[in-house]
């Protein structure tokens, strides 16, 4: 009888276990610049699926290429995952360490979706896939079109499917050094959700409220714990001057969007987010004195997390 219980009691234990992962995140690309092999790209999908979106893509192949050797893609080669594994691209704005690997592997790539704000995609496809600089390979902008991407255009705050991926998804304006246009995806799979911001200023720089807006949309996800994570950049440490930000994050600004959005929260629920820290440049020692900052100015007890390229994270 007591072999029985201790059964039961392990394998309800593996359920509970199982039903607290929602989604799983492979950085292919952690950093935001410099590093041409290494550039902002995610890759996430519900915890029991192997049909993937792209948060971004600056690197592709390479980043894929370092997941399979942590033990990711068994049995696949990376152009095989980017063919079969990756279901659309979500791209939060045309700059290049965001937006470059899916261009150099679009002649290998399948049909597929990107999804953006209309302000991103025009970019897109005017100055990239514009038969100039490459091979249109969307059905927009300057003919012929090969028509192997569909150009998804993202109404602002309004929630679409995401076709062969079991997951939705909300796009957000965020402000990039204005006019100029970057996003935030809220995804949601069932009833959990998963943020990604590309990059963005500071509402106290940008002078612009669209963090705010965001923190209050998200704000009730994160009470009633179907907020699973943010993936959200910091670029430079706090010395770097307000004038040379260039619509980025240091890690006092990001302890102050924190404490806004802590303020739509109830008590000690951001705490149970993890915080997924995003393209950090890696200038000089940029990167130890982020860290360094991130964790000593951690006045609201959040847990980060420095993804690794190649290494999953659970959530």
């Amino acid at each position: 009888m007591r072999k029985c219980f201790f059964t039961l009691i392990i394998f309800s234990s593996s359920i509970i276990c199982s039903a607290q992962q929602s989604f799983k995140v492979i950085p292919l690309g952690i950093y935001g610049g410099g590093e041409e092999s290494n550039l902002s790209s995610y890759m996430a999908a519900p915890a029991n699926s192997e049909n993937y979106v792209n948060f971004d893509a600056g690197t592709l192949r390479s980043g894929i290429e370092k997941a399979i050797k942590k033990g990711n893609f068994k049995g696949k080669s990376a152009l095989q995952v980017i063919q079969e594994n990756i279901k659309g691209y979500l791209i939060s704005h045309a700059h290049l360490d965001h937006a470059s690997g899916l261009i150099l592997n679009s002649p290998d790539d399948t049909k597929k979706s990107i999804y953006a704000l209309p302000s991103v995609a025009e970019i897109l496809t005017d100055k990239y896939f514009s038969w100039k600089s490459w091979a249109n390979f969307t059905d927009s902008g300057e003919v012929p079109h090969l028509n192997k991407y569909s150009i998804i255009n993202l109404d602002a705050g309004k929630e679409i499917p995401m076709p062969n991926t079991d997951m939705y998804v909300t796009a957000f304006p965020l402000s990039h050094v204005k006019p100029y246009e970057s996003t935030a995806f809220l995804v949601r799979h069932n009833s959990d959700y998963l943020l990604y911001l590309g990059d963005t200023g500071s509402d106290s720089i940008e002078q612009s409220n669209m963090l705010q807006n965001l923190w209050k949309q998200i704000a009730p996800y994160v009470n009633n714990q179907q907020l699973k994570g943010i993936l959200i950049e910091v670029s430079f440490p706090n010395e770097q001057p307000d004038k040379s930000l260039f619509g980025h994050l240091t890690p006092k600004l990001l302890q102050s969007e924190l404490n806004i959005l802590n303020s739509y929260c109830q008590p000690e629920k951001l705490q149970q987010v993890p915080i997924i820290i995003t393209h950090l440049k890696p200038v000089d020692n940029n990167i130890e004195r982020i860290k360094k900052q991130l964790k000593e100015q951690n006045t609201l007890g959040v847990k980060y997390i420095f993804p690794v390229q190649g290494k999953k994270i659970d959530l």
